[in-house]
This record gives C-alpha cells, structure tokens and sequence, in this order.
C-alpha cells in the first residue's frame, strides 16, 4: 500500500507551501511506513489520511498556530481566560500563550519553554513532551531534542502514522468507525464533519483498481548449443546425377 505522489498532489494541491517537498517525501515514504504499521488496506490507509490531512490542514498547517487575540483566547480557554485583561498580555503572542496553557501538563514543565516547543506539530498535530518522547520511542529519532524533525518531509508520514497507531485509532480504522478513530486521535470529536469528508475523498482516490490479466510472457531465447553438429549435405545437382548413371552404365559393358 502506497501514496503515488501524483494522488497526493492532487488532493494536497498547496501542501508545499509550508515545507519544501512535503509531498515529495510524505509519497516517498508511504510505503515503507504504512508496512511498518500494518497499514495494509486502502480502507485503513483512507482512515490514516483522512485524519492526517484534517490535522495538518492538507501540508498547510504543519506547526500549530498560536497568534489569538485576546477575544478568541477567551473562547479557547474560558477558564485561564475569563476576562480581556487576563488574556491581554498573550495577545499576538504565541510564544507566551503556548507556555501559559500547555506547561504543567502534557510532560511539559512548569516554568520552562516547553509549552512553546513541543507545541502541536507535523502531521498529527503531536503535542506536548510526553507526546514528542512516545513518538521518539516509536520512530527511534531524537524529536525531544529535534522536534523540527516532525515536520521533515522524510519523517513527516512516520511521525504522524505512529502517532495514530499509538493513540489507539487502528482497531477503529479496521471496523470503518470514523467517530472512534476521531475520539482517540483528538480526545473528542473536534471537525469531525470535515475528518468525514476527507474520509470519503481518500476512500475514492484509494479505491482499488480492477485486477487486468497480465499479458503472458514471451518464450525465452534458448540458449545456443555450444556442441558442432554435422550439417547434412546438399542434395546432387541433376549433372552429378547423370554423370553417375552412365559411369554405371560403362561398367556393365
């Protein structure tokens, strides 16, 4: 099972637009990955895909974007938020915001930069240092100390396919529920009408093609036979055989 880049292209149209060859190196890297995971249908590689493009907006939207106003922040995280002067200073700030809301939890420490550099990133949106050192266990490359490695176009599919394998989602994916690979991907089912749809479209471009017989191969050359054969001789001409019958005549005179 495999991604042909053409496929990706067309469904990821500005999927370079973020990280030069993406696409290139997410089509590259699909077969190998999707072996490595037991991804082995088109259904559950529709499944993987359809999440995966959600998560990262189709290549658009592969670090998580933390630049809110105060008003959305306040939407966001009504809790840590509850008023225009509390959220004031992380305005069109990401960098404070993502240490505000994500240190202390997720791995991530208290009083660190953690919550900025292990914000949601590369094509399952992974979050959080507990989050990046799964992923390193599973890919065996070093994203605590790398984490811009989540969204190298030669990692880019491997993160992201074991990170939906590991938040459980490949038992959903067989049984063809989109709500149970959503609810384990995402802990809830944030734009799960747009996960559906991105369902339905990887499921028809990964549709199986039809079996066509395959033409029957040519006969192979035999090999030549390295052992001289007589050749036989050529028959006699109509003049050796009548010298040949009056020399046969003279002797019986």
């Amino acid at each position: 099972m495999n991604i042909e880049e053409p496929l990706l292209r067309r469904l990821w149209p500005r999927g370079d637009r973020r990280v030069a060859g993406l696409i290139a190196g997410t089509a590259a890297a699909s077969e190998s990955v999707f072996v490595r995971f037991g991804i082995t249908t088109p259904t559950l590689a529709a499944h993987v895909m359809a999440q995966l493009s959600h998560e990262c907006g189709a290549g658009q939207e592969v670090v998580e974007n933390l630049d809110y106003t105060a008003a959305r922040m306040m939407q966001v995280w009504p809790s840590r938020f509850p008023t225009p002067a509390s959220a004031a200073p992380y305005a069109h700030n990401p960098r404070a915001l993502a240490n505000k809301v994500y240190n202390g939890r997720m791995g991530n420490r208290a009083g660190s930069d953690d919550g900025w550099s292990y914000r949601g990133r590369g094509a399952a949106q992974t979050t959080g240092r507990d989050g990046y050192a799964r992923l390193a266990a599973l890919t065996s490359l070093d994203l605590v100390n790398n984490p811009e490695l989540l969204i190298d176009p030669r990692y880019f599919l491997l993160c992201g396919v074991a990170d939906f394998v590991a938040c459980g989602c490949l038992p959903f994916a067989r049984a063809d529920d989109v709500v149970g690979v959503t609810r384990r991907l995402n802990g809830g089912t944030i734009g799960l009408a747009d996960r559906k749809a991105w369902l339905t479209s990887w499921k028809a471009a990964l549709a199986e093609a039809p079996v066509v017989s395959a033409s029957p191969p040519l006969a192979p050359d035999l090999p030549a036979d390295p052992t001289p054969r007589p050749q036989p001789a050529p028959p006699p001409s109509r003049w050796s055989q009548l010298i040949a019958v009056l020399r046969a005549a003279f002797r019986r005179i």
